[in-house]
């Protein structure tokens, strides 16, 4: 018996060995939202609870850290974590990217990364970044993280030690490149899968994988919040939910852990369709294409035979217009979310890094920069060598474009400018993220008058829409879903609709006869409203007809046809006239930034998830 007992501990002492697994502890708290109602105090009362812990191992927080992604919410949360005495590895979420003052530049710089990589027991864990940045559209790892997972991959071969994988957006259709993430994974011995953002407990299959959500810490309608504790042992994750300084409840899920085979060659899985390319290829045609290794998260400039635009990892850069081979590049300190304005031959651009360039358009050469106190997101719209731009430190400034100075500043604004301002006769119009609507002196800076939508929350701000201006009349739209028009003189409201027919949000543009403002509904439907109707009339439709859609990027038209972006990367033309869908073209499934049209013949449009392309209109 000795003997036989002997043989079985020396067994499992050589599995431990040989595969380093042991059993262990950990806790998931997720979606804490500090800067909302309870979110601090609930943060405070976890992080005091997970202190009095003695066999959890380490924390891991599974994004939606604050509720507006400002830095004052980042710092605070980061002040609480603090006292956490347990290592700590964190992953942003869409309320802390898509309304980020600092173009989720801060999130990286308070927690030090937006993804992680560790080893612990026998098991390696994987923590990505979810989105959306800056733009509203369904969440996406950005292109940049998935290259980091190819890197780590690469650096770290071994196919065999188990994986669990955490994102703050479900493995499924709500992260629009999903399956890039799920093809990689299952070239690993990925055993599970972790998420927030659906602020519940939940079980899922992704595809084999097998999935857990998490519950948010909020207590919502509850007088305590709660997090997840998961056990490793046996080959078996098990979930229970930790009141803080109250209770363990009884366990929730119990998840096997264990090496599922992937055979990519012969599973069939759902995956996005580009047939519809096929179907209109006579009427578009690609010329072609550019894949960065970055996000774009900004729209494009023409110059000469040059294509300009940014990317998140900083850079700002120029493709060949014939050819799409890169030019030149320049690298700032942050991100670059703006898109970038040509006057002449300089290029101005703002960064996440709290500075305004200007550029060399033709070698990208840097000629002058304008520090600023915070990071600089808005586009600049430049008139008679005059640069307009909106910055995250409450300040919109104008800026002599060949001297590279500041002509004035209006530092009244009450949120951060992400948007791109419409010059209008005298005025200088935009949105801010703190529910204003401003019309600035173009000539000095003045405030000529100011709206506010009176709401209280700041993410129903009019700061993502490119205002429309004609016939003495500004048109916006916003995430509260109401159109409003506005007397360019005074700032006065003419109408202000709301219908739950008409969903509109931040897509809108102008007709080249100025006769409709062009919006999109979440609906996806394209209609024309009147620019001279006392109410909010329809006065042109399209046939147009797409899913669910949310993206925020402008509507352009040449005159003959009018293009429509979406976020699941379906570009669309329809015809001006008549509104039927001239073609339509499936670039990704991510989301279409703002389009460049080059002339009647030629457009160039990019994707979020870093491809740029050419196309000729047959």
């Amino acid at each position: 018996m000795k003997k036989f007992l002997f043989c079985l501990i020396s067994i499992l002492c050589l599995v431990v060995l040989v595969h380093g697994q042991q059993p262990f502890k950990f806790a998931q708290v997720t979606d804490t939202h500090v800067g909302g109602a309870t979110g601090a105090e609930d943060l405070r009362r976890t992080v005091a609870d997970l202190n009095q812990q003695s066999d959890i191992d380490f924390v891991i927080l599974s994004g939606d850290v604050t509720e507006f992604g400002s830095d004052e919410e980042l710092a605070l949360a980061k002040q609480i974590l603090d006292s956490l005495s347990l290592p700590l590895y964190v992953v942003p979420g869409n309320h802390d990217s898509n309304w980020s003052e600092s173009g989720a530049n801060s999130f990286r710089k308070v927690f030090g990364d937006e993804t992680f990589f560790f080893r612990h027991k026998g098991y390696t864990f994987m923590g990505t970044t979810s989105g959306p940045n800056m733009r509203m559209s369904p969440g996406q790892i950005p292109r940049e993280n998935l290259v980091w997972m190819d890197s780590v991959f690469k650096a770290n071969p071994d196919k065999e030690t188990p994986l669990i994988f955490v994102n703050h957006y479900p493995l499924d259709s709500s992260l629009n490149n999903w399956y890039e993430a799920i093809d990689r994974l299952k070239q690993r011995n990925v055993q599970l899968a972790m998420c927030g953002h659906g602020h519940n407990n939940s079980v899922y299959d992704w595809e084999g994988i097998p999935g857990i959500m998490g519950r948010s810490n909020l207590r919502a309608k509850d007088s305590v919040g709660g997090y997840n504790i998961i056990s490793i042992e046996n080959g078996t994750a098990t979930y229970t939910v930790r009141r803080p300084l109250w209770k363990t409840e009884a366990s929730w899920a119990q998840i096997p852990l264990k090496s599922h085979q992937f055979n990519q060659a012969t599973a069939v899985y759902k995956r996005p369709d580009f047939s519809v390319n096929d179907t209109y290829a006579s009427r578009v045609q690609e010329v072609w294409r550019f894949q960065d290794d970055a996000d774009l998260g900004a729209g494009m400039a023409s110059y000469r035979n040059l294509v300009i635009t940014g990317n998140t990892a900083g850079q700002v850069f120029a493709l060949d217009i014939h050819t799409g081979k890169k030019v030149w590049t320049y690298q700032t300190g942050g991100k670059v979310y703006a898109t970038p304005a040509v006057w002449k031959n300089t290029v101005v651009v703002g960064s996440s890094d709290g500075t305004i360039y200007g550029l060399n358009a033709n070698n990208g050469q840097l000629r002058w920069q304008i520090k600023t106190n915070k990071a600089v997101l808005g586009s600049a719209v430049i008139e008679k060598g005059v640069a307009f731009v909106g910055g995250s430190d409450g300040t919109f400034r104008a800026i002599d474009v060949r001297k590279g100075i500041i002509k004035w500043t209006f530092d009244q604004l009450q949120g951060y400018v992400s948007g791109k301002p419409t010059l209008y006769k005298d005025k200088v119009l935009f949105g801010d993220w703190g529910n204003g609507f401003y019309a600035l002196s173009k000539k000095t800076g003045a405030l000529l008058w100011s709206w506010d939508n009176g709401h209280k929350n700041r993410m129903l701000s009019a700061a993502a829409c490119y205002p429309v201006a004609t016939n003495d009349r500004i048109f916006i739209v916003a995430p509260d879903r109401f159109m409003t028009c506005l007397e360019a003189r005074t700032g006065k409201v003419i109408w202000r609709e709301k219908k739950d027919s008409i969903r509109v949000r931040e897509s809108m543009g102008l007709s080249e006869d100025g006769r409709y403002v062009y919006v999109k509904t979440m609906d996806g439907n394209l209609l024309g409203i009147s620019t001279t109707a006392d109410r909010m009339d329809v006065a042109w439709r399209s046939t147009l007809q797409l899913p669910y859609e949310l993206t925020p990027s402008a509507i352009v038209t040449n005159g003959k046809q009018v293009f429509v972006p979406s976020h699941s990367g379906l570009l669309s033309a329809v015809d001006a006239v008549s509104g039927e869908i001239t073609w339509q073209y499936k670039l990704s499934n991510n989301m279409i930034n703002p389009i460049l049209i080059i002339d009647d013949n030629h457009v160039v449009a990019s994707t979020m998830d870093g491809l740029i392309m050419k196309f000729n209109l047959r």
